[in-house]
């Protein structure tokens, strides 16, 4: 009964609000870090919060917003008020490999997500070959050179112009073969993506994982006006994938900060000040604090 009679209480005093009114959102969102220790960044936060959730919402069907589709990026250096949306993927811990010479800059990029490893394969239980002669020696990098050239060639007739590849347990994802190959064919080859990352940036590019060299087509492949390994204003370098079509409707944001104490802070009062949005999305209505909803229930 008391539960029926707070909600009915909540419910009428309530204030309606409209998703196209930005400055009432930001001021809700304003109020919920104002008791954070990242409070005086507050005029940053607040707007890019509002920003991300408006991003993935449509105002007139949606009532909900799922804050999975909003992804956070850590990087060490700069100010928290450097903290930024951008518009595609962000990764603070992922580069081109370039020992061999690769592209750490595509425009008009066209790429592929793909689930297996391109170096030499290994058996599935432990065996030993033994190498006698000079010709084997050749037979045997003749053969490699051959496996990885024929995937090679397989990724370059798709279109594909960088590679993003998931990180492997059980053997390594390139070697210094197949960069050479990727190099010649100016391919830009990403390695080490988190198994956990790339659902994400499927909905993102729009496009689909490959998980085999066979399956690997034109229509799986993700589109982006550019990929770049761009240095930031301290000096540090982040890998960017900018100019995204938003096929499936997610948001990167990228937080900044002096030190690691602080970038955890900001990304636990920016979670908070997100929740705070999609309530608003939810229940288009705030009520007045400072204890007036208690003098209304007395």
């Amino acid at each position: 009964m008391a539960l029926t009679e707070a909600l009915r209480v909540l419910n009428r005093t309530s204030v309606p609000i409209k998703l196209s009114d930005h400055h009432q959102l930001i001021g809700c969102v304003s109020t919920s870090l104002s008791s954070k220790v990242v409070s005086s960044s507050r005029d940053v936060l607040a707007p890019l919060a509002v920003k991300a959730v408006m991003t993935l919402v449509d105002p007139e069907k949606d009532n909900n917003v799922d804050l999975r589709n909003i992804r956070i990026c850590k990087k060490k250096g700069g100010t928290i008020e450097e903290t930024s949306i951008v518009d595609g993927l962000v990764f603070s811990d992922l580069r081109p490999r370039r020992k061999a010479g690769g592209p750490t800059r595509m425009p008009n990029a066209k790429i592929a997500v793909i689930q297996f490893t391109l170096s030499s394969p290994k058996t599935d239980i432990e065996n030993t070959v033994s190498v006698k002669t000079h010709q084997d020696i050749d037979r045997i990098l003749r053969e490699e050179k051959k496996y990885i050239a024929k995937m090679i060639i397989k990724i370059y007739k798709s279109g594909a112009n960088v590679v993003l590849i998931q990180k492997s347990i059980l053997r390594d994802a390139v070697n210094q073969l197949s960069l050479h190959f990727l190099a010649k064919k100016k391919i830009m080859v990403v390695t080490d993506v988190e198994r956990t990352d790339i659902p994400f940036i499927c909905r993102t590019l729009g496009c689909k994982p490959v998980a085999h060299i066979d399956g690997l087509t034109p229509e799986k492949l993700g589109h982006a006006e550019m990929v770049n390994y761009e240095s930031q204003s301290d000096g540090g370098k982040v890998f960017k994938i900018t100019g995204v079509k938003h096929v499936g409707k997610t948001v990167s944001i990228l937080i900044r900060g002096s030190n690691n104490l602080v970038i955890d802070e900001t990304e636990r009062s920016l979670h908070d000040a997100l929740c705070v949005v999609r309530c608003l999305v939810k229940n288009r209505g705030i009520i007045p604090g400072g204890g007036a909803i208690e003098i209304e229930l007395g």
